[in-house]
């Protein structure tokens, strides 16, 4: 699994001209789940994501997790993390999951996340042409992969 972790001061997510999802400070979650990834991917995931302190203590020294300061979380699948760009210039899709492997996960990954930090992410809607508007916060973004646990 890879996810890409934006610091937003807010967040939302567009279909067809309809707003489905928003929110105010915290993190927008890009999710991509690969065909080989397993609950421990998202066991791996959530405890990095809930406890990732990249939010300002109030010497605005980056030490607050999303939990500690009470931010809202804003995931929304992305397939294209598990792009493979090594030759040409076309990526390749053949590491990401296939739908009916990918769904199951996104959704337990997404109540796994909600369990950890204690109340209800946001979400997108997987499969849809979603259009995310976010106030890049910092801006502070964070790159995860659960299969090079660094």
């Amino acid at each position: 699994m890879k996810a890409v972790l934006q610091r937003v001061s807010h967040c939302s997510v567009t279909v067809d001209g309809q707003t489905i999802s928003s929110i105010g400070t915290g993190l927008l979650v890009l999710l991509g789940v690969g065909y080989e990834d397993t609950d421990v991917d998202i066991s791996w995931l959530v405890r990095k994501i809930s406890q990732m302190r990249i939010f300002p203590d109030e010497n605005d020294v980056m030490n607050l997790s999303v939990m500690d300061t009470g931010g809202d979380i804003l995931v929304v699948s992305q397939f294209t993390l598990m792009a493979s760009c090594k030759k040409g210039n076309r990526p390749a899709y053949i590491a990401a999951a296939s739908q009916d492997i990918a769904v199951p996960m996104y959704e337990s990954f997404c109540s796994a996340l909600s369990a950890a930090i204690g109340k209800q992410v946001q979400t997108g809607r997987f499969g849809a042409d979603m259009k995310v508007e976010l106030l890049n916060d910092g801006p502070v973004t964070i790159c995860l992969d659960s299969k090079n646990p660094v």
